[in-house]
């Protein structure tokens, strides 16, 4: 059995250690990327919302791009419920990669190579996975 993390778990790790909630900096991210979603999270306790929905979301991505043990299927099941709130397919799947590019910005110099790689083939993964659903 493989000890060594794959990229995606290991851009996770590396950045856990320099930051100790990133819930903050991908929400800033997503809505200066996006500023209508500003406006999706203004109600009371949108904090907790933001902070479980992100766990979920790693929970998934990681899920996704390992074992593929169930948690994945979350971003289906998340995809669906979202196009019933009106979120555009496109937004959703944005998300992951306002997730990736903070991390990105997160790691600096350790963003290798092979952690590009991988994010590139997990992102196309989730949109095609989150696409069959549409």
């Amino acid at each position: 059995m493989n000890t060594f993390p794959n990229p995606i778990e290991l851009s996770f790790e590396l950045a856990s250690s320099r930051c100790a909630d990133l819930t903050p900096l991908v929400y800033q991210r997503l809505f200066n990327a996006h500023p209508e979603t500003r406006a999706m999270f203004r109600s009371q306790g949108s904090e907790l919302v933001m902070g479980s929905m992100l766990a979920l979301t790693i929970e998934s991505i990681l899920d996704f791009a390992g074992e593929r043990s169930g948690h994945f299927r979350l971003i289906a099941c998340e995809a669906a419920s979202h196009d019933a709130y009106g979120t555009p397919r496109e937004l959703f799947i944005a998300f992951f990669a306002v997730i990736r590019d903070t991390l990105c910005e997160l790691l600096g110099n350790e963003w290798s190579p092979s952690i590009a790689q991988a994010w590139d083939t997990l992102l196309a993964e989730i949109e095609a996975f989150a696409g069959i659903i549409a």
